[in-house]
C-alpha cells in the first residue's frame, strides 16, 4: 500500500461522528451565510492564537488582499515579499497595486531579514513574513528593521496554525496576520477558507466592513467592499477540527523529530528548526541535488512526494514583467533541490520508518 503524503479522508473517518453531526446541524439552521458558527469560530481560533480579533473569509488568498487594504498604504507602494513561497503572497501586493519587490530567503527557507533591509526604498511601505512550512520567520529582526524604517508587517501564516515564536503564537507579532484553511493545511476546511487576525480594534473593523460589501448590516454600504465571507459549513467543520489541532501538531512534531535522528544520508540536507521557536511542520522539507532520482527511487518504494516550491516566485513567467535582480538568490537556487516527504498524523510508525528507511539507502 502506497503511503500517502496525505490523507483527509483517514482525519475525517477519525472524527466522522462530528463532522457529520455539524454539517447536519447548519443545514437544519440554514447557517450558510455568517450566523453562530461564523461567529464560535472566530471567537474559539482568536482564543487560540491569543489575539483579539479573528476575521473569518473566503480563503487565504483573500485575506492577504483584505490585510494589505485595510493597512491603507500609500498608492504604488513596494511591499518586501519572500522569493520562496506560495504566488497568493505576491499576488496580494499586485492586486492592491502595489510593487512586489522580492527578498531572498536563509538555509531556513524563510524570509532574510538582511536582503530585506538592503531592498528598502522611500517607496516600502510593508513586509509580508511567511512563516514557511510551519517554522516561524524571525520577527525579532523583522520588526526592528519595520520599526527603523516605519514599515507595516503582516504576517502570512498560511502554514503555521499554533506554531509559536519565543513563547507567543505567530499572529501577534505583525499588525496584522493571515491564515489560510485550504483542505491540506494543519487545519484545514472542506472547502476554501482564510481569516485575518489583529490586535488592531481599528484594522479589524476596516477588514470586516471590506470583506462584506462594505457593510455592517444588510443594504447599509458605507464603503464599496468585496465579497469575502467563511461560510458556515467550513466553520462548523473547522470548529471541530480545531479541538484536535493540538494533538495533531504533537504527532507531527513527533514524526519530524524522529526524521530527524533517524535520516543518515550525505546526499541530503535536513531541515532544522531556530532556538526558540516551535515549528508545526506543516511540511517536512529536504534539500538534495539529484531530487529526480529520488523521487524515482521513493515512488518505487511507493512513498508518495511533493514540491514546495518547484520555482522561486521572480523565477515564474507571471513575473517577467520585474526588472529585479534576483539571480544570485538562495531561493533561485535552492528551488531545484527542495522536496517533500510524508508528515502528518494519517501516518503510523512503521510508515514513517519505511520513509527513513528508503532515503537512506538512496
Amino acid at each position: 500500500m502506497s503511503i500517502k503524503f496525505l490523507d483527509l479522508y483517514k482525519q475525517y473517518q477519525s472524527i466522522q461522528e462530528e463532522i457529520d453531526q455539524a454539517i447536519k446541524t447548519v443545514i437544519k439552521e440554514s447557517a450558510f451565510i455568517e450566523g453562530r458558527f461564523l461567529k464560535e469560530f472566530e471567537n474559539s481560533f482568536a482564543s487560540f492564537h491569543e489575539v483579539k480579533h479573528c476575521i473569518g473569509v473566503g480563503n487565504g488568498t483573500d485575506a492577504l488582499e483584505i490585510a494589505l487594504h485595510s493597512l491603507r498604504l500609500d498608492p504604488k507602494s513596494e511591499v518586501i515579499v519572500p522569493a520562496n513561497s506560495y504566488i497568493a503572497t505576491s499576488e496580494s501586493v499586485t492586486t492592491n497595486s502595489h510593487k512586489v519587490i522580492f527578498a531572498d530567503v536563509k538555509d531556513d527557507y524563510l524570509i532574510d531579514p538582511k536582503s530585506i533591509e538592503k531592498l528598502i526604498t522611500k517607496k516600502t511601505k510593508a513586509i509580508i513574513a511567511v512563516h514557511l512550512y510551519g517554522q516561524p520567520a524571525d520577527m525579532d529582526e523583522i520588526n526592528k528593521i519595520a520599526k527603523a524604517y516605519n514599515l507595516k508587517v503582516i504576517e502570512d501564516c498560511a502554514q503555521a496554525h499554533g506554531a509559536v515564536y519565543k513563547g507567543k503564537k505567530v499572529g501577534n507579532f505583525g499588525d496584522m496576520a493571515t491564515f489560510s484553511f485550504y483542505p491540506g493545511k494543519n487545519l484545514g476546511a472542506y472547502g476554501d477558507a482564510g481569516a485575518v487576525v489583529t490586535n488592531d480594534e481599528e484594522l479589524a473593523k476596516r477588514s470586516r466592513l471590506y470583506a462584506n460589501h462594505g457593510s455592517k448590516k444588510k443594504y447599509s454600504h458605507e464603503i464599496e467592499g468585496r465579497n469575502s465571507r467563511l461560510d458556515g459549513l467550513q466553520a462548523a467543520v473547522l470548529n471541530v477540527k480545531l479541538k484536535y489541532l493540538k494533538r495533531w501538531i504533537k504527532k507531527r512534531q513527533k514524526i519530524a523529530n524522529f526524521y530527524l535522528q533517524n535520516i543518515k544520508n550525505q546526499k541530503i540536507i535536513l531541515p532544522f528548526v531556530h532556538k526558540n521557536r516551535e515549528s508545526v511542520w506543516h511540511l517536512f522539507v529536504l534539500r538534495v541535488k539529484q531530487r529526480e532520482k529520488l523521487i524515482e527511487h521513493l515512488n518505487k518504494n511507493d512513498i508518495q512526494t511533493g514540491m514546495h516550491y518547484p520555482t522561486a516566485l521572480p523565477k515564474l513567467q507571471a513575473y517577467s514583467y520585474l526588472t529585479q535582480d534576483t539571480s544570485d538568490f538562495f531561493a533561485c537556487k535552492s528551488d531545484k533541490e527542495l522536496l517533500s516527504i510524508p508528515i502528518g498524523e494519517h501516518l503510523e510508525n512503521e510508515e514513517i520508518e519505511k520513509v527513513a528507511k528508503a532515503i537512506n539507502e538512496f
